[in-house]
């Protein structure tokens, strides 16, 4: 009997590696970007006349949130996935040439719908949905590969020697299903050309809904994308990271379970809260703002639960910068997970809609929550996969620091710039006149919208040492073994 350990093929896991360093340099150099515009207009000129077109606000702000969602994020995801699969099932995809095909297949039809989407929202060419700017040929090609991804998830399910499912495979599942679930239904579109008897654009399409209901369905969608992308595959990721790097296990399994099937039923109705005070029902607003507070609960109980797994071994987050990033990272989770709600009361929601408010909750959580968690895991994989150790421990630890400073630059600054919007847009004078002209607002923010882009820029330059240091330790860091690691053991992976 054959009793050598097995042999994981990390190839996928590799590729999608590249791509979220990639595409997370890409998407946070083009907020940055636009950040400064906002700030100063007249930043948009330097690139002179032949492409300031391409590099005005309109054009750049989509490419900007799909490249840190779709690419950076996704490709986080399934770097994870395709390396913490094999681990926890215990199977190596080596066993499989039609699921080594299918993940190869991933990478590469995946790499083509990136270059469909970053030219075509560069040619201003957009649907205008938010988190669903693409035309019909491009979503049917995402349909595509997430389809591949599914099956790659349910075919080294069905060959695993692991009998029980680790939770952080009920999450990865939760995240293509939901996602499926989502996409179809938001993308529901009419192609033009076809349906006028060739008249327009032959990518052109128009949304199956209207009005209300397009609406409806697409705040269902936009803020189940934030569920089922920024939270759900991220607590996925931690749940398997920082128990294996802390060497603890998880500390409630239980609580784990009751969270998961909490954040399933709570936050597929939260969605309304996006439409407070509009034409949809008063109801639905209602529930909306509902469901978004009992979610606090589902929120909380996985990151306490993260929380509680250090428990007695605080002082590893003082000696290990990895451990620090994951720690701050639950930490983020909470702090939006409260904002969030809090934003969805009615009474608060009257103050802070529209505002830069919603701007820093929004970021507090991507920057704060999944970013860090997406770098933690890569910084976990690297010396595993390519059996190297990490380049440099103080560059990681600098890198926290940086990035650290700049979310909560950024956050703060949008705060203070969401709130001062929402209180000038309310005042009146003794007439019942507005008190202010919207420049007015304009002109106050101006020094938060530059601190803002002080806080992207210091993020920036903390993806390009993450970078640096993956690159380094990808080429030419200290050769290991997996048996010199430290080993923690979720489910003995």
């Amino acid at each position: 009997m054959d009793n050598r350990p097995l042999e994981y093929d990390y190839t996928v896991a590799k590729m999608f590696m590249l791509t979220t360093v990639l595409l997370g340099i890409v998407g946070m150099l083009v907020g940055v970007i636009l950040a400064w515009e906002m700030a100063f207009p007249a930043v948009n000129t330097i690139a002179g006349s032949g492409l300031a077109e391409y590099t005005n606000f309109s054009r750049l702000r989509p490419l900007h949130t799909d490249a840190v969602i779709f690419g950076f994020t996704f490709s986080g995801i399934w770097a994870t996935w395709y390396y913490v699969g094999q681990r926890v099932l215990k199977v190596s995809m080596a066993e499989s040439k039609f699921l080594m095909f299918l993940g190869k297949l991933h990478f590469a039809l995946y790499l083509l719908v990136v270059v469909a989407v970053v030219g075509s929202l560069l040619m201003g060419i957009t649907t205008s949905k938010e988190y669903a700017e693409f035309e019909w040929p491009i979503d049917i090609a995402v349909v595509v590969v997430w389809v591949i991804w599914g099956m790659s998830i349910f075919g080294l399910i069905g060959i695993r020697r692991e009998k029980s499912l680790y939770i952080s495979i009920w999450y990865y599942i939760a995240t293509f299903l939901g996602i499926a679930m989502l996409y179809l239904f938001n993308n529901m579109e009419i192609p033009t050309y076809f349906a006028s008897g060739g008249i327009g654009a032959w990518y052109h399409s128009v949304s199956m809904y209207s009005g209300t209901n397009d609406a409806l369905v697409q705040w269902w969608y936009g803020h189940n994308a934030v569920a089922f992308g920024f939270t759900v595959p991220i607590v996925a990721m931690i749940y398997y990271f920082l128990p294996k790097e802390s060497g603890q296990a998880v500390y409630s399994y239980k609580l784990s379970l009751l969270a998961f099937w909490g954040l399933m039923f709570v936050y597929l109705w939260a969605g309304g809260h996006h439409l407070i005070y509009s034409t949809v029902p008063d109801w639905m607003q209602t529930m909306g703002s509902v469901f978004s507070v009992v979610l606090i609960l589902p929120s909380w109980g996985s990151a306490i639960n993260m929380l509680l797994t250090m428990k007695g071994e605080w002082q590893q987050v003082a000696s290990s910068p990895l451990i620090k990033f994951m720690i701050l990272a639950s930490t983020f989770y909470m702090f939006s997970t409260l904002e969030g709600p809090i934003q969805a009361i009615k009474s608060v929601n009257a103050l802070a809609h529209f505002t830069d408010w919603i701007v820093g909750h929004v970021h507090d959580g991507v920057l704060g929550w999944v970013a860090f968690m997406i770098m933690a895991a890569l910084f976990h994989m690297a010396p595993r996969v390519f059996k190297r150790e990490i380049y440099s421990k103080s560059l990681m630890n600098t890198q926290f620091w940086i990035q650290t400073l700049g979310v909560v630059l950024y956050f703060t600054s949008m705060w203070i710039a969401g709130i001062t919007q929402g209180m000038m847009w309310r005042a009146h004078d003794e007439f019942g006149n507005l008190a202010y002209s919207f420049i007015d607002t304009v002109a106050v923010l101006h020094p938060y919208f530059t601190i803002r882009a002080v806080g992207g820029t210091l993020y920036l330059v903390g993806m390009f040492l993450f970078a640096y240091n993956m690159y380094k330790t990808m080429t030419s860091s200290r050769r290991v073994e997996e048996s010199e690691l430290q080993n923690a053991s979720p489910m003995g992976a």
